[in-house]
C-alpha cells in the first residue's frame, strides 16, 4: 500500500477540533458541578463578583471557586473583568445554566454522557456481541438527565404550540376525553396536559418501573388528580378509547414500532389523533450531519438502538429516523393522514391520523 500523504494543515485543523471537543467534556463537568453547587444561582443577576464573593455567597470553598471560574471563563461560559479580578453571568447565560424554568436550562442534560461513560462496559458487550441494553440496565443518571432535558422544552412548547398545531385536538381536550402518554418517562409531558385541560383524562405507560414511580411522585406533588400512572409496553396498554395517544421521543427506542402504531390504531377513539413527537433529522444520513445530528447518532448507538435491540429489535429505527420512514411505520399500522404539524431545531411534531 501507498504510505498516505499527510496535509500538515487539515491534520492541526483536526487537532485542534478533537482538542476542542475534549475540553468541551471537561466543560460539561464544570457545568454539572456549577449547577449541583448553585454557583450560577449564586451569581445570575448579580453582576461582577469576585472569586471570594461567589464562594460566600454559593458556601463552597474559594480555592475549588477560584479556579472553576477561570475554567467557566476560559470556555466563555462566564465574563472575566481583568481590571477587578471579577467574574460576571450574563443574563443570556443565565436563562442555560441558573434558571431551572427556562425552556433552554442545560445542566440536567449532562447526566447523559455521565450515564454513557458509566455505562461503556455494557456499551463495549453490546457492540461485540449484538446484544440490546434496556432503558432500565442504564446508569440511574441516564433516566434523570433525559426526564430533566426534555421536561423544560415541553413546557415551553407542548400546550402552548404543539397541541395547537393539531386540527381540532385542543377543543377535544377542552371538552374531555381519554389521552395516553405512551412511554411517559417521569410524567412531565402527562402533566403538563393534565394541569393545562381539566376536562380531560390522562393515562402514562412506561416499562420503566423508577419511570412510573417518579411520575406518580410528580402527580403527587403537583395536587394533580386528573392524571395516572401505569407500567406497560406501547402494545399492550388498555383500551380506553383514546381521543390522543401521545409518543413523546419515544418511538424510536421501541422494538416493535409498527407493532406499537398498530396497537395505537386499535384503541383510539373514532376521530381520533395521534402525537407523534420525534427528533428532528431529515432522511438522508448527509443532511443529517451537523451538531443536533452528532448528538442524536450518538446517543441513538447507546440508548435508542440499544434500547430497541432488547426489545427484539424487530425495527430499529434509531434517533434520526427522519420523516418517511416515520410516515412508513405508521402506513404499515393502517393509517392514512401523516403530516408534519411543526418543527423545532431538536424535534418533528406529527399529527397521524386513521
Amino acid at each position: 500500500m501507498d504510505t498516505p500523504v499527510i496535509d500538515n494543515t487539515k491534520l492541526d485543523a483536526f487537532v485542534a477540533r478533537a482538542v476542542g471537543d475534549l475540553s468541551t467534556g471537561y466543560t460539561g463537568v464544570m457545568v454539572s458541578l456549577g449547577a449541583k453547587l448553585g454557583l450560577y444561582k449564586a451569581m445570575a443577576g448579580a453582576g461582577p463578583l469576585s472569586a471570594k464573593e461567589v464562594a460566600q455567597r454559593s458556601g463552597c470553598a474559594e480555592r475549588y471557586v477560584r479556579e472553576w471560574l477561570n475554567a467557566q471563563a476560559a470556555g466563555g461560559y462566564l465574563a472575566y473583568h481583568a481590571r477587578s479580578d471579577t467574574y460576571e453571568l450574563p443574563p443570556e447565560h443565565a436563562l442555560v445554566l441558573a434558571d431551572e424554568e427556562s425552556p433552554v436550562y442545560m445542566p440536567p442534560a449532562w447526566n447523559v454522557p455521565a450515564a454513557m461513560w458509566a455505562d461503556e462496559p455494557k456499551a463495549l458487550d453490546a457492540f461485540r456481541t449484538g446484544r440490546g441494553v434496556a432503558w432500565g440496565e442504564h446508569d440511574p443518571r441516564m433516566a434523570c438527565g433525559v426526564a430533566a432535558f426534555y421536561r423544560n422544552g415541553y413546557r415551553a412548547a407542548l400546550v402552548p404550540q404543539w397541541l395547537p398545531a393539531l386540527d381540532g385536538v385542543v377543543a377535544q381536550l377542552e371538552a374531555g376525553i381519554t389521552v395516553a402518554d405512551v412511554g411517559c418517562g417521569h410524567g412531565h409531558s402527562t402533566l403538563l396536559m393534565a394541569k393545562a385541560f381539566p376536562n380531560s383524562r390522562f393515562f402514562g405507560f412506561d416499562t420503566h418501573p423508577s419511570s412510573v414511580g417518579e411520575a406518580q411522585r410528580h402527580a403527587a406533588a403537583a395536587g394533580v388528580t386528573s392524571a395516572e400512572f401505569a407500567i406497560a409496553r406501547a402494545t399492550d396498554y388498555p383500551d380506553r378509547r383514546y381521543g390522543l395517544i401521545c409518543f413523546f421521543d419515544v418511538l424510536h427506542d421501541l422494538g416493535d414500532p409498527v407493532a406499537a402504531a398498530r396497537h395505537a390504531a386499535e384503541v383510539l377513539a373514532p376521530g381520533g389523533t395521534v402525537l407523534l413527537v420525534e427528533p428532528y433529522a431529515a432522511d438522508k444520513v448527509e443532511d443529517n450531519l451537523h451538531t443536533v445530528g452528532q448528538l442524536y447518532y450518538a446517543g441513538s448507538s447507546l440508548i435508542c438502538c440499544a434500547h430497541a435491540i432488547s426489545e427484539g429489535g424487530k425495527l430499529v429505527l434509531g434517533a434520526q429516523a427522519g420523516p418517511k420512514r416515520l410516515a412508513d411505520v405508521f402506513r404499515k399500522a393502517g393509517f392514512s393522514h401523516f403530516r408534519q404539524a411543526a418543527q423545532t431545531p431538536f424535534n418533528l411534531i406529527f399529527e397521524v391520523r386513521r
